[in-house]
């Protein structure tokens, strides 16, 4: 055996992985293919519903307002999104959190809704949501009962359904708090089927706080996804779930989005860091959910949210989510957008001022003597021969939008074991460092989803993590693991004409061991020799 003690290769693990088709074909691209392949490209197995193409936008009272919903609150809130300049801008819904409920079923089993906060039921308030041009979401959550203690809908989805869709609710978002232990995918999948027998248009929205790999099977059963627990007003927990989200880039596309959670902006950052979280927010293909007090909300944050520039980012029809360029606190995150540009965000997660810089080349624009940027918050044009740089301050973000040239950027698709006819596989959608590279079934999981990337390195989960030998060791066998990104020469690969991809360091083949071409079977270093197991595509 040459597995290191490693689990047996085989072991069972992962639920559904790859339901729902994961969006590579809405990711990035490997280098030299045409930005034309992307918009031509086979879409993912989604949810189908034809709901949430672009992600989407409105209002959810809990962040600002906790238990403290109502119908007077809702309403006023529809009037300041269409006085605000917010609906206008594309917020459409306004979306009812925890504690609308009573704490009792009727006597039918149906769901009740509070009447003293909301006096004409939920019926009423979506009739004035809906006559303001706006939509109502509504909460509930797959378990015996919410995370305040409210009627749960486990066992009761098809009649709640029926209630929401008799209410004209046309959002749910569905929480995971009571949840009995029971696997998630079941629990979600019985409210898709029952929203969708209702045959009302209603965006589901899973809220499982990213737990079970919902980025593997999401996109079969909702709209979008949670990808972390429950953000909060600090620029720690908005940075903390930033990195979380951003490796997950290939699960999202057109229909089925990770949602980092709602925005805080203007819940008590700064106003930098409000702007920095908008920016990455849409440079990721974010729902963008604000959870302010819109009511006395700010003309600074107003104008945050309202940024068309941004949002047309955020927006945009190919649906693919920005990945992370260059990384170690000074970061460079691309976008390709339809139509051929690419919106690059310069993002200073340092305490102090920095100048941040890039290339054209980096970003994956060739082609042209020059590019035109148009830096989306302060609206100024100009151009450049190849670098993109500003200085930018602590906490805070530049977004350009680039033109010009042609677009091959690079990205995330899989890696197929010739040999065995399976994929290069993040052992178990591990971001753990030391977690082993093995082969698995191709499933389209954001484990399978690499990319060439400059320097030699070859990474995954949206460049965070780098295909990386062992403990820099160049002996025959030496295990090949995923580790972060550091630059070192254990982390340098040549993919070569023949098929076959060498350690820059060792000089040794990257191989399938023992030429298994069982699921789980490890990667390593090896004596190259010609073996279809150390043949790559």
């Amino acid at each position: 055996m040459r597995s290191r003690g490693l689990r047996t290769p085989g072991t069972v693990r992962r639920t559904l992985s790859g339901a729902g088709g994961l969006a590579l074909a809405a990711a990035l691209l490997l280098p030299g293919v045409p930005l034309a392949a992307v918009l031509t490209a086979a879409p993912a197995a989604a949810l189908g519903n034809g709901l949430a193409l672009t992600p989407p936008m409105g209002f959810n009272d809990w962040n600002a307002y906790g238990c403290n919903t109502s119908e007077a609150l809702i309403e006023q809130t529809a009037d300041k999104m269409v006085s605000s300049g917010m609906a206008a801008a594309g917020y459409t819904y306004v979306n009812i959190d925890d504690c609308w409920l009573q704490h009792s079923r009727d006597a039918a089993g149906n769901l009740q809704p509070d009447f003293t906060k909301f006096p004409d039921g939920i019926s009423g308030t979506a009739a004035y949501v809906h006559s303001k041009g706006l939509k109502l979401g509504i909460y509930e959550d797959a378990g015996t009962a919410t995370c305040a203690g409210y009627p749960g809908s486990l066992g009761h989805e098809t009649q709640d359904a029926k209630s929401f869709a008799s209410w004209g609710v046309d959002y749910l978002k569905y929480d995971n708090c009571n949840n009995t232990g029971a696997p998630a995918l079941g629990r979600y999948t019985a409210m898709r089927d029952a929203l969708a027998a209702t045959g009302r248009p209603i965006v589901y929205s899973l809220c499982d706080w990213g737990q079970e790999t919902v980025q593997n099977w999401g996109a079969g059963v909702g709209n979008l996804w949670r990808t972390t627990g429950d953000i909060n007003a600090s620029y720690g927990s908005m940075l903390s779930i930033f990195h979380s989200n951003l490796a997950l880039a290939a699960a999202a596309g057109p229909g089925h989005w990770n949602d980092p959670d709602m925005l805080e902006t203007g819940n008590g950052m700064t106003t930098v860091e409000d702007r920095t979280e908008f920016t990455l927010w849409s440079e990721m293909a974010a729902p963008l959910i604000d959870g302010s007090n819109l009511l006395s909300a700010s003309s600074a944050t107003l104008s945050i949210l309202t940024n068309k520039a941004v949002i047309a980012v955020d927006q945009d029809s190919l649906g693919a989510q920005g990945v992370q360029v260059a990384g170690g606190g000074l970061d460079v995150l691309a976008r390709p957008l339809a139509g051929g540009d690419v919106s690059v965000v310069l993002f200073n997660e340092t305490g102090s001022t920095a100048t941040i810089t890039t290339s054209a080349a980096a970003i994956g624009k060739s082609g042209a003597s020059s590019y035109g940027l148009t830096d989306l918050w302060s609206g100024a044009k100009s151009s450049t021969s190849g670098a993109i740089s500003a200085s930018v301050p602590a906490h805070g973000t530049v977004m350009y939008r680039v033109s010009g040239g042609t677009t091959t950027l690079p990205g995330a698709a899989p890696v197929h074991a010739v040999g065995a006819g399976k994929c290069l596989d993040a052992y178990d959608n591990s971001l753990t460092n030391g977690s082993a590279a093995e082969i698995w079934t191709c499933n389209g999981g954001v484990n399978q989803a690499w990319t060439r990337a400059s320097g030699g390195r070859i990474t995954v989960y949206g460049g965070t993590k780098c295909l990386d030998a062992y403990d820099n060791q160049t002996a025959a066998g030496t295990k090949v693991e995923i580790w972060d990104c550091n630059g070192g020469a254990n982390q340098q690969w040549r993919v070569n004409s023949d098929g076959s991809i060498t350690g820059v360091q060792s000089g040794l083949c990257l191989d399938v061991t023992g030429a298994s071409t069982a699921d789980g079977a490890l990667a390593e270093l090896w004596t190259c020799n010609g073996g279809t197991n150390q043949r790559w595509s």
